[in-house]
């Protein structure tokens, strides 16, 4: 009697912590705090349960999108040190239960949104999972280094998404927040990839660390940190926000780019030596944080 060895896409069926793990928990959580903040901070009431229904089909678009990342880029993951070890690189798991769940999960967000909340809710909800799946993963990130650029935009939906999901409209707060989350992702992507650049040039994808070298990337860093703080400071300067705001946003944006600038200013070229780059990039997640709270506070509490 012969045996036959399992291949790794037999290896089913699928454990729920690797069903977890596709949808990027940790990407999840700032997705669903920035959602979250822009429905709380949208004028008007609004049904806990449909409330909270909306917040959970935003979680669950955000999951899709990430299960649909991994399901795509799973050569790509295998080949970095930093993402080895997610189900399908490791095995654990097929790509096509990877697709199917990312699908599934997709479809049901935005139908389920569409019918607790609105219409525009739903289509902006379905249009930043296409964005993230189709725009930015095939198209941008494998082809051009400006990919977190324009990508960024992926990230930037969930305020709009909780704005619209309580209104039925957009305007002008939540453009800016929109705004904010856009050019934010620039500068905390390419602290995190000038530390792990090496992992980006064996997958070939061309970040731009690898395709325009260190200097740039930490000037483009520079750069990009003052029309981000520009916009973070804007709701506050046309009256749209309050003094907690207001004040948040100042000093948050002053740290930030105080540890932008010490980017700038950083030589180094080996990972450990780049401790700037991850002061920056740790504090840029704080940052996101501290200003959408402190936004929730300014409309809530004063």
């Amino acid at each position: 009697m012969t045996s036959v060895p399992l291949t790794r896409e037999s290896q089913l069926p699928a454990d729920w912590r690797d069903l977890l793990a596709l949808t990027k928990p940790r990407v999840m959580s700032l997705v669903v705090f920035t959602g979250l903040c822009g429905l709380l901070a949208a004028p008007g009431p609004v049904h806990p349960v449909l409330g909270f229904t909306a917040v959970l089909c935003i979680a669950l678009g955000a999951g899709a999108a990430g299960a649909l990342n991994q399901w795509y880029e799973a050569d790509l993951d295998a080949k970095m040190k930093r993402t080895a070890g997610r189900p399908l690189p490791a095995g654990r798991m097929s790509r096509q239960t990877a697709l199917h769940f990312g699908v599934g999960l997709a479809a049901f967000s935005v139908i389920l949104m569409d019918l607790a909340a609105n219409h525009l809710a739903a289509a902006v909800l379905a249009l930043s999972i296409l964005f993230y799946v189709l725009v930015y993963t095939v198209w941008l990130k494998p082809r051009t280094a400006q990919n977190i650029v324009i990508g960024g935009a992926a990230g930037a939906f969930p305020p709009l998404i909780g704005w619209a999901a309580v209104t039925g409209d957009v305007t002008t707060l939540p453009i800016l927040l929109f705004a904010i989350i856009f050019l934010w992702t620039p500068p905390h992507f390419w602290a995190l990839s000038l530390f792990v650049r090496t992992d980006y040039a064996n997958a070939g994808i061309p970040m731009l660390p690898v395709v325009a070298g260190i200097e740039s990337t930490r000037r483009q860093i520079l750069l990009y940190t003052l029309p981000m703080i520009a916009a973070a400071v804007a709701p506050w300067a046309l009256g749209l926000t309050g003094w907690v705001y207001g004040t948040a946003s100042t000093i948050l944006s002053a740290i930030f780019l105080v540890l932008a600038f010490n980017v700038f200013a950083n030589k180094a070229t080996e990972p450990k030596a780049m401790g700037p780059e991850k002061k920056l990039f740790a504090f840029s997640i704080f940052y996101l944080f501290g200003l959408f709270a402190a936004l929730v506070i300014d409309r809530w509490l004063i």
